[in-house]
């Protein structure tokens, strides 16, 4: 590879990660994933750290997807990250359903209006021990 084919790599990757990581911060403020965490939890003074865990959880996902990057970890840290990032996916997924309205929907067309804790229970319970099938099973040992 020449220089200018380097150069050329760099600058695509940079301006690739630039873009998506700009449509990742469109992403999250339009769902308001943030803002409704701190309202839950009145930490609105530490808006500058919501900011830094989202930039730093970012770079440093992003290095050690890039540079295949293992860590052997204790069954209890792992159950632990496993937990912390389905709970952050479940907000996540909890924001873009209330934004489409798409419980409300699924609820009428599989006509269980009457039953919706039902549905979401069953939604939740079904993200709950897919993760935990792949924290405890199926990622450890990939």
């Amino acid at each position: 590879m020449t220089l200018l084919e380097g150069a050329i790599l760099i600058l695509t990757g940079f301006s690739e990660g630039l873009v998506l990581g700009a449509g990742t911060v469109a992403f999250l403020t339009f769902l308001g994933v943030i803002q409704r965490l701190m309202k839950m939890t009145r930490t609105y003074r530490y808006v500058h750290a919501y900011q830094w865990a989202v930039v730093l959880g970012s770079v440093s996902w992003t290095l050690f997807a890039q540079l295949d990057l293992h860590f052997a970890l204790p069954n209890v840290t792992t159950i632990m990250f496993g937990l912390f990032s389905g709970m952050f996916v479940g907000m996540l997924a909890a924001a873009l359903t209330e934004v489409l309205n798409v419980l409300p929907l699924l609820a009428k067309r599989l006509g269980m209006v009457d039953r919706v804790m039902w549905l979401l229970s069953a939604i939740i319970l079904g993200k709950v021990v897919a993760s935990l099938l792949f924290w405890l099973i199926i990622s450890p040992h990939s």
